[in-house]
């Protein structure tokens, strides 16, 4: 039989989800505090810090939509990660750890959906030419939490070829 996964029982899952949860919201108060609107603020040659607000979903999709469609899709998908992570073995550790990151990014941005009616977003990789859609450190864990459920994906299948 094989070993649980950590992040596949309850304590340890919703503590990494409230770890991440603070922090993320800490580091967005710090932001509303500290960072003029609108700005960039120059960190690295393709980095800057760069507070805007997101009216929408990733990348502002959607960000013509009524607010609380996007809430109630956003709590849909949290209910659906919650739903995977129940069915989803105990011993698939990749998987249960992106699930934790997926929910508490989702949640993180619920929260300033709730609390300001938009997303606080931060951080922003750009060139010259170009430029990436502003994110947050939501946006973040939720993009580890799906390469973790991929990258489990994979292993899992090679493990079952064995």
């Amino acid at each position: 039989m094989a070993k649980a996964a950590l992040f596949s029982k309850f304590g340890p899952a919703f503590a990494l989800i409230v770890a991440a949860l603070v922090l993320d919201q800490i580091v967005k108060q710090l932001v509303e505090a500290y960072l003029p609107l609108r700005e960039m603020v120059p960190v690295a040659p393709f980095l800057a810090l760069y507070r805007t607000y997101n009216l929408g979903v990733a990348f502002s999709m959607l960000e013509d939509m009524h607010g609380w469609f996007i809430v109630s899709m956003r709590l849909i998908i949290v209910v659906f990660v919650l739903w995977l992570w129940r069915k989803t073995a105990a011993d698939r550790t990749f998987a249960h750890l992106g699930f934790a990151f997926i929910i508490a990014g989702a949640a993180g941005n619920l929260l300033d959906r709730f609390f300001y009616g938009h997303v606080i977003d931060y951080i922003l990789f750009h060139t010259q030419t170009w430029s990436f859609a502003v994110f947050n450190l939501a946006d973040s864990f939720i993009t580890i939490g799906a390469a973790c459920v991929i990258l489990d994906e994979f292993l899992h299948a090679r493990t079952a070829k064995k």
